[in-house]
């Protein structure tokens, strides 16, 4: 019995950053960007949760999600509960003042919930982290906080959406779109994977047989053998195997959430939990 069957699906994770291919593939970055608000609203709009992993920098996926969300607290059907929670991990807070820290949970905190992790992927209590001096994390600090972030957040979700993700530059052990999605496809939680955007996404649903080989294919990045071992029917998403090509191969977004949208909601049904915040 998988993870996904031991609980109701409440949290959606989602791993989506800047993708190399986007010029090969006529696209810009805006058209990642449009991306990250569709899905996010469709998870917001369903009565799901979303859960992600990112930093605080300004313009970025996370500034954009905070943003939607702002927005979003005044739709009919929202429950004036968090619905979304962002997971800072180790290395990434450590290096944030006591007063950047302060000021953006402040002007966050009726929008999401920002949670804090030690080293080891433990919650840090606000007022523990406020008593620590910033500094600036070294390799190891780096390597060893996001892999124990990422464990952290594959616990407390029930599956992940996968889009985009550079495979050079990276921090940590693997790149971070590589390493969420491995955790979540070794507890056999619902994968979707969004490959029409490129990058590592694009690279993993070659890796498992969804599409083959391309200009633009990369076999050198840390990680990638790790899922040779996986197929199509490991990804456990509610998708046929041509639904999952489909998914891996479209480049238009709002394609890739209505196939996102019928898995979710098979999964739900399926899995005998309470679908009825699937519209």
């Amino acid at each position: 019995m998988t993870n996904f069957q031991r609980k109701n699906l409440l949290a959606v994770g989602v791993s989506i950053s800047e993708s190399p291919d986007m010029q090969a593939l006529g696209l810009s970055q805006r058209h990642l960007r449009d991306a990250m608000a569709e899905i996010a609203l469709h998870i917001l709009a369903s009565g799901l949760s979303l859960v992600y992993g990112g930093d605080l920098r300004a313009h970025g996926f996370t500034s954009l999600l905070f943003e939607l969300l702002t927005r979003y607290r005044d739709h009919p059907e929202h429950r004036g509960t968090i619905t979304v929670t962002d997971y800072l991990a180790w290395p990434v807070h450590i290096r944030m003042t006591e007063k950047y820290l302060t000021t953006f949970s402040e002007e966050h905190e009726n929008t999401a919930q920002l949670i804090l992790l030690s080293r080891d992927g433990r919650r840090l209590d606000w007022q523990e982290r406020l008593g620590l001096a910033a500094h600036e994390p070294d390799e190891n600090e780096w390597a060893e906080g996001l892999t124990s972030m990422r464990q952290t957040m594959c616990e407390e979700t029930s599956a992940r959406v996968v889009v985009g993700g550079r495979v050079a530059g990276y921090k940590g052990n693997m790149p971070g779109i590589a390493e969420e999605t491995l955790l979540s496809l070794q507890t056999g939680q619902p994968v979707y994977l969004l490959g029409g955007f490129g990058g590592c996404t694009r690279d993993i649903a070659e890796t498992v047989g969804l599409v083959g080989r391309w200009a633009g294919s990369r076999n050198d990045w840390a990680g990638r053998n790790s899922f040779r071992s996986f197929k199509v029917d490991d990804l456990h998403n509610g998708l046929s195997p041509d639904e999952n090509v489909q998914l891996a191969r479209t480049p238009h977004i709002g394609e890739a959430v209505t196939l996102m949208r019928h898995g979710l909601k098979r999964k739900l049904n399926g899995g005998g939990a309470d679908a009825q915040g699937i519209h």
